[in-house]
This record gives C-alpha cells, sequence and structure tokens, in this order.
C-alpha cells in the first residue's frame, strides 16, 4: 500500500510593529501580537493571544483558529460526502464552540461541539443528511487529529 503525504507549512513571525517591546521587561513588556503567513497564499492572519492573557480582541487567538479549523473540516468533509451521494446541499452553517480549561493540568481545550444547520432541497431525507454528517466528522482530517472530542448536532433544513 502506497502512502499519500500532503505538507503544509506555515511562517510566524514576531514581533509585527517596532513598539511590541520584549520579554526583558517581563510578562507585561512585549506583545503578543503576530503573524502568520502561507508560502503561496496571498495575505496575512493577524494573530495574537486570548484578551485574558494579553491580547488584543480585534486579531485572532490560536484557539479561536483551532475551533474554525475543525468547523472549516467537518462542513469540506460533509459537503464532499454529499455531493459522492447525489444529495442536493444548498446551504450550510455552524457555530463552533469550546472553552480553555485553565484548572487542568496541563491546560487544555474542552470538547469543541458543532451546532451546524444544512439547508437541503425539499424532499431530501434527514436521515440520510445526518447519517452523511456522521460519515464526515469520521473523514475529517481535524477531527482525527485532535485530542479533545468534537461533538455534532445537526439540524435539517428543507427548502
Amino acid at each position: 500500500m502506497t502512502t499519500t503525504q500532503h505538507e503544509y507549512e506555515t511562517r510566524l513571525s514576531w514581533p509585527v510593529s517596532s513598539d511590541a517591546g520584549s520579554t526583558g521587561g517581563g510578562v507585561r513588556g512585549y506583545s503578543r501580537d503576530h503573524e502568520v503567513t502561507v508560502p503561496g497564499v496571498e495575505g496575512s492572519l493577524a494573530m495574537t493571544a486570548d484578551p485574558a492573557f494579553r491580547g488584543d480582541a480585534s486579531r485572532l487567538n490560536p484557539e479561536q483558529m483551532l475551533v474554525a479549523a475543525a468547523s472549516s473540516c467537518q462542513m469540506l468533509s460533509f459537503l464532499g460526502a454529499a455531493a459522492r451521494a447525489g444529495v442536493d446541499v444548498v446551504g450550510y452553517g455552524d457555530t463552533a464552540a469550546s472553552r480553555l480549561l485553565l484548572q487542568e493540568a496541563p491546560a487544555r481545550l474542552d470538547t469543541l461541539r458543532l451546532d451546524i444547520t444544512v439547508q437541503v432541497a425539499a424532499g431530501t431525507e434527514e436521515g440520510v443528511v445526518q447519517d452523511l454528517a456522521r460519515q464526515a466528522h469520521e473523514q475529517c482530517f481535524i477531527a482525527n487529529s485532535l485530542a479533545i472530542p468534537v461533538e455534532l448536532t445537526v439540524t435539517v433544513d428543507p427548502v
């Protein structure tokens, strides 16, 4: 059996401004703002720490990016499964959420929950959509890579 590999690379840089300070001033002496780029992709992600850890609320933080990655992967896996099954999906949205548990040792994110709404063509069986969502979850590379559980709630909305 041959193994197919897909490689992913990002580049992170800090500081992003001349007034970022340095760690020499202690934990309050430096900016958490940083930028992430992806080779071959235009633009950058303006990132920071969670505001609770001296980050800038107007920038993305790593925890939000992890939740967003799981959400996006589930959607892409679901749309692929639906297309292969001939199910006409006309809309998809979710609210994805997790929380940081600081009392844990080590601190970690809690269960990641995806509250999904799928809009399908009239006449589509809800059970088929639910099965496709479960299949997509089993195939989602991000969910399969996480140490925390990912739970789905799927609402089917025929249009």
